[in-house]
């Protein structure tokens, strides 16, 4: 009898494996995707199934809380019409533009505070006092010195990205390390020498933080801004869906929003690594 089940169980193993091999492998494969994805993305996807369940359920009012397949599908729908294409260009066009001024203004000036400490001292209690100034506070008095148009909505924005930039930049400089400084010093290196190939490499790091921190606000603010006096961008559709009840339109626009955010992150993050490839850890 044993030696009938011993006989009979290489055969089947044998039909299993040259049978179900690529059924076994994709299991496998899914098996391993799932264990890199649920560690960091388990809580996330559970908070997403949990809204769908309820909404559809009616555990939560649906005509507040929509599912998400109402809103995904409301968004590729205006999306595919174009009529969310023109607020997307329009609010990336605003965005952008206060966030280009913002790093061709903070990164350069904070690299001069950052070497030079009496410029610093003199600057920073200004600074302080304008970071500490919230930008939304500030927007009617821009409204009130450059109008309802695009330059009060762009200058607002730029208003609170710069001091990201501005105060990583500053920080990144004063970190480094100053027995590099002092090395290249020793070995001949002047003063452009010195930031080119030591201080400016240092700081690149620094930076990066800056500008993810700004790209983010920037995005914020452009919510604000648009929701006042404006009639085109993703910001001014939340506001009239929301005006008109238009729900599954209003988290469409809000959903959208978190898309360009993650994909301006990710931009950065790419760009980090690219150009400090030193900095990286060794894996």
């Amino acid at each position: 009898m044993a030696y009938e089940i011993n006989q009979t169980l290489p055969r089947s193993f044998g039909r299993l494996k040259n049978g179900e091999s690529t059924t076994f492998l994709l299991a496998l494969q899914l098996r391993g995707v799932l264990a890199s994805l649920l560690p960091r993305y388990g809580l996330l996807i559970s908070f997403l199934v949990l809204w769908q369940v309820s909404s559809t359920r009616g555990w939560v009012n649906p005509a507040v809380f929509p599912p998400l397949n109402v809103i995904l599908s409301t968004l590729w729908t205006n999306l595919a019409n174009g009529a969310l294409l023109d607020d997307i260009a329009i609010s990336l066009q605003r965005a952008g533009t206060a966030f280009a001024f913002a790093v061709v203004i903070g990164i350069p000036l904070g690299l001069f505070m950052g070497q030079f400490r009496l410029v610093e001292q003199a600057l920073d209690p200004i600074l302080q006092l304008f970071r500490q100034t919230s930008a939304l506070a500030l927007y009617p008095v821009f409204i009130l010195l450059l109008g309802l148009g695009e330059t009060s909505k762009i200058f607002v924005i730029f208003w609170a990205t710069l001091f990201p930039v501005l105060l990583a930049t500053i920080s990144g400089v004063k970190e480094v390390d100053q027995k590099l400084i002092e090395m290249a010093r020793t070995y001949g290196a002047g003063p452009l020498t010195v930031f080119r190939r030591v201080i400016l490499p240092a700081s690149v790091p620094a930076i990066f933080v800056g500008l993810r921190l700004s790209a983010t606000t920037a995005l914020l603010l452009l919510i604000a801004a648009e929701m006042i006096g404006a009639n085109k961008g993703i910001g001014f559709q939340v506001m009239n869906a929301q005006y008109n009840f238009q729900i599954p339109l209003m988290f469409a626009a809000i959903l959208l929003l978190a898309f360009l955010g993650l994909a301006a992150n990710a931009l950065l993050v790419l760009l980090q690594r690219r150009l400090c490839r030193w900095s990286q850890p060794s894996r």
